[in-house]
């Protein structure tokens, strides 16, 4: 009986793992506000995207890649110093 309680238990454990790792995988959600991504300006494991070296946000490697971007209110990358629109080649 406390075999088949802890088999259970570890099943249920190992499921609730799984759909947690799998919530935070890709992008990051949407904001519910007008935004814009924003190039370039994010620090090292904050980026809300994925890019052409890492798929998950939160992933990026070092502050200001220039292929990493974050949603940021609509109009204002263009106020930051650094921001672009689009990935800077």
């Amino acid at each position: 009986m406390i075999n088949s309680r802890t088999l259970i238990g570890s099943a249920l454990a190992a499921i609730a793992s799984v759909s947690a790792s799998t919530a935070s995988a890709g992008p990051a959600a949407q904001p519910e506000f007008s935004f814009e991504k924003c190039y370039g300006i994010v620090k090292a494991g904050q980026n809300d995207c994925q890019t052409a070296t890492h798929s998950c946000a939160g992933t990026s490697t070092m502050d200001d890649q220039v292929d990493a971007w974050i949603y940021v209110p609509a109009g204002t990358c263009g106020k930051i110093a650094g921001g672009s629109n689009a990935p800077k080649a």
